[in-house]
């Protein structure tokens, strides 16, 4: 018998309350332990968060999305979608972060006191974050030294390309300038991974200026840059569109290892903003595919089972530049027969999280499996 049950549900009606009365009526039947939702930011949220606490008796987190994405589905968008978890193996207790700075400025944050008595060898953390705030970077820093080693999978929400206001939900409300960690502890049997399909190239951008306070680089090799990137790419900087961003994005070398760097807007006085932090100084690398988008995901979603053959859930975060390249090489059809192999839920994101460290242009995870396998 198995030890883990998970039903997944998608609504595309407007109107919130329908929507969660018809997430409720595909998930019925089980007495869910956790609620995962992810909906796009045209609902209204006030309404949508209260008849998500009002319905599910379970906690409960979620966000607003740049597209949402479901097993058997794949790329939706204008949708909500949900996965409810029922296991006695399995407990989930959201930690709500509110004000990000101050939250980045205290010494002990007093939200991550609740972590102190996990187990850690039974223990990972999902992170929904505000995409806008700017400030991944130092919060899953601060994150990371309270997890000490428990595995983090995080994902910075979005608002389908119009980055004005991100949310994440929490208790009945969605919110700005905030974050939920979800801790849970379970003795089944789990994984994180991370897939990314780019490898770094000969050709060097050196950032020569840039605000670190809002991830704009204004300078690129000395001239603006906007000018200094098109003439790596290969295009006339007035080109420039977010479909370019996803064909060609930068790497920066982390502790041995590239990381992908992407942009996220030119901007009208010839600058670039980015999804991460940056920095005068920093030297990026041109990137190039080292494989194909969706054969890349075939293959990483294909070694899941060396170590959990029968997965029972898979939250996958995934960058929207992923989502715009695989829509400009037209593979969202064949990325949609990949992931229907999967029993899997997630969405397009402003950023990712792993461990200690915020990527763009990366796929996290975390694979949640059956003790009976």
């Amino acid at each position: 018998m198995s030890a883990i049950h998970v039903r997944f549900g998608k609504s595309l009606d407007r109107d919130a309350e329908k929507a969660v009365r018809e997430l409720a009526a595909q998930v019925g039947g089980i007495e869910p332990e956790a609620l995962l939702f992810f909906c796009s930011p045209k609902y209204d949220l006030a309404a949508l968060g209260r008849a998500i606490k009002a319905t599910f008796d379970c906690p409960a987190i979620g966000c607003t999305t740049a597209g949402e994405i479901l097993g058997g589905e794949g790329y939706i968008e204008d949708s909500i979608v949900c996965a409810a978890i029922d296991s006695e193996k399995l407990t989930m207790k959201p930690i709500f972060i509110d004000g990000l700075r101050a939250f980045v400025d205290k010494a002990a944050p007093e939200e991550l006191k609740a972590l102190a008595g996990a187990d850690r060898k039974r223990s990972f953390t999902l992170l929904l974050i505000d995409g806008l705030s700017q400030l991944e970077e130092e919060v899953v820093a601060v994150i990371g030294q309270a997890l000490a080693g428990i595995p983090l999978i995080g994902a910075s929400a979005g608002d389908s390309l119009d980055f004005r206001h991100t949310h994440v939900y929490h208790d009945g409300a969605f919110h700005e300038d905030a974050a939920v960690l979800a801790l849970f502890e379970t003795s089944l049997p789990f994984m994180p991974l991370y897939i990314q399909h780019f490898e770094p190239t000969e050709a060097r951008l050196v950032i020569t200026e840039a605000d670190v306070t809002t991830r704009t680089v204004m300078e690129i090799n000395g001239v603006p840059a906007v000018e200094g990137y098109a003439e790596a790419v290969g295009t006339a900087f007035d080109e420039l569109n977010p479909q370019v961003f996803a064909a060609h994005p930068v790497m920066l070398r982390i502790g041995g290892e590239y990381h992908v760097r992407s942009i996220q807007k030119a901007n009208p006085d010839g600058s670039l903003t980015f999804f991460c932090a940056i920095d005068t100084g920093l030297v990026l690398t041109m990137a190039q595919h080292s494989a194909s988008l969706v054969d890349n995901l075939d293959a990483g979603l294909a070694a899941i089972r060396q170590t959990i053959p029968r997965p029972a859930l898979i939250f996958i975060s995934d960058c929207i530049l992923r989502r715009l390249e695989m829509q400009q090489y037209g593979e969202i059809e064949r990325a949609r027969e990949v992931l229907s192999q999967y029993p899997l839920i997630g969405f397009s994101t402003y950023g990712e999280q792993f461990g200690s460290v915020h990527v763009n242009h990366t796929l996290t995870a975390l694979v949640l499996g059956d003790e009976t396998q």
